[in-house]
């Protein structure tokens, strides 16, 4: 079973596991209904994939149909989504449809205010690991709907001396070189610094990204101007939209932000239900 299938099996199971007492008390099986999904709000939507496959999970007979992409600018009453099948299981599916469509909605939507307030800087902004638990696969995805790139998934596929491995080690020294014993000569080694000292260690020691944690503007531009290309830098900590061309402006090459995927509010949409369509 992969993740998408496990993630929504938990969902349905947690929203209609034990049945639609409402719906089954209401209805009669075979009894079938057109759905449509409409955007109560301008946004960039996300996880349209993801809905169909909601629908298809709990009616592997029903008809759906994505009228956008991932990735695509709507205005408000446009309809995103429309599917054909039994009522029962359209209405089962409903709500966790568009909770996935509304969350990851907003996050393609945030990020997407995010990149356009960069505008045509070459900076890149990405995510990071502050995601929800058990989402992280379709919140990155979101993020790239947005216009950004991700970080590291997980802890496998990118190597980060924070300051909790800085303080164990003895230093940034003896972190990077513990690493590089093991690391694969393929992988970069990334460093978090927060004092100019530190950014000093790291480039001594061989770093080749450097992020400048927690940072003021001021002394993001002494570290960029100190490394002056001798390693990748990434600001990160405290990014805002408000400070993010003033960091931008410092030189750095890569903005992280966790705001991009746990401050990002649910977009509006809602499900309407057609009249009915008799079985033939």
């Amino acid at each position: 079973m992969d993740y998408l299938t496990k993630l929504i099996s938990i969902a349905l199971l947690e929203d209609s596991g034990f049945g639609d007492l409402t719906s089954e008390s209401i209805f009669t099986e075979g009894l079938k209904a057109k759905g449509i999904i409409v955007a109560k709000e301008s946004m960039v939507i996300a996880g349209l994939d993801l809905a169909s496959r909601v629908f298809k999970t709990i009616d592997p007979y029903a008809v759906v149909e994505s009228c956008f992409n991932d990735g695509d600018s709507v205005s408000q009453g446009d309809i995103v989504f429309k599917v054909e099948g039994e009522i029962i299981g359209m209405l089962k599916a409903e709500r966790v449809a568009l909770n996935f469509i509304q969350h990851l909605s907003g996050i393609a939507s945030l990020t997407r205010t995010f990149v356009q307030t960069l505008g045509k800087s070459s900076v890149r902004l990405t995510d990071t690991r502050k995601t929800t638990p058990g989402m992280r696969g379709i919140e990155k995805a979101a993020v790239r709907a947005g216009g950004a790139y991700n970080h590291r998934m997980s802890l496998y596929d990118g190597i980060l001396i924070k300051d909790n491995h800085i303080a164990v080690a003895g230093g940034i020294k003896n972190a990077i070189k513990a690493v590089r014993k093991k690391a694969s000569h393929l992988m970069k080694i990334e460093v978090e610094t927060t004092t100019m000292a530190e950014v000093k260690e790291a480039v001594d020691a061989g770093a080749e990204v450097i992020m400048l944690d927690n940072m003021t503007t001021e002394g993001m531009k002494k570290a960029v101007n100190y490394i002056n290309g001798r390693a990748i830098v990434e600001a990160s900590g405290n990014i805002t939209l408000e400070r993010l061309k003033k960091i931008a402006a410092t030189g750095v090459d890569i903005i992280s932000s966790g705001a991009i995927t746990h401050q990002a509010r649910a977009m509006d949409l809602s499900m309407r239900i057609s009249p009915f369509i008799l079985p033939k």
